[in-house]
């Protein structure tokens, strides 16, 4: 039988503390993951907050018109690139529960002139969304991060319209590879 070794509060609190004190990255992943025409659609300034693990919106075949949510937006590279991805016509939600990077995605969607997009700051596993409400749910690096990653799943199910698509880049590993002491390090859950 499985427990779990620390409680949602407590995890969500590691992760919120360590990704507060992330100051402006001076070199991000952004050129490995993100092609040239990608990059040359989002300021400068969203490159270097590029902080994902991979390129959801590469295989999310997004068409225009379509309503997108990217779980976990951070500073909104991939809210961005969605969006102009879905115009005209369709729009992106990007959702964060850190305040900050809500804050930095409002900025890079003005700076881009990205009108098709809002941000929500939320918790991803309680979304604040109605049901069958999107086309299309992204996520980068995010779910790992997640305390109760079921959770994320079933709200991505709910919001989700019938034949809606789901697009995750993210991080797995199986918690019994690893000590009890290292599961519960702040670093693991928010790396």
């Amino acid at each position: 039988m499985t427990r779990d070794l620390m409680y949602r509060r407590e995890i969500q609190e590691m992760v919120r503390d360590v990704y507060e004190r992330v100051e402006e990255p001076m070199v991000s992943p952004a050129a490995c993951l993100y092609d040239d025409h990608q990059l040359a659609r989002i300021p400068d300034v969203a490159r270097r907050w590029a902080l994902g693990v991979g390129n959801p919106v590469r295989h999310a075949d997004l068409t225009q018109g379509e309503e997108v949510v990217d779980l976990g937006c951070g500073a909104g590279v991939d809210t961005l690139l969605a969006a102009s991805c879905v115009a005209p016509g369709g729009s992106v939600t990007g959702v964060d529960f850190l305040a900050s990077m809500i804050q930095r995605g409002r900025r890079n969607a003005e700076a881009s002139g990205s009108d098709n997009v809002s941000f929500v700051q939320a918790e991803i596993d309680r979304l604040p969304l109605d049901d069958a409400s999107v086309d299309v749910v992204i996520s980068n690096g995010t779910i790992n991060l997640a305390a109760r990653k079921s959770r994320v799943f079933a709200e991505a199910k709910r919001v989700l319209r019938p034949g809606g698509r789901l697009s995750v880049s993210d991080l797995t590993i199986k918690e019994e590879e690893l000590p009890s002491e290292v599961l519960v390090h702040p670093s693991v859950w928010a790396g």
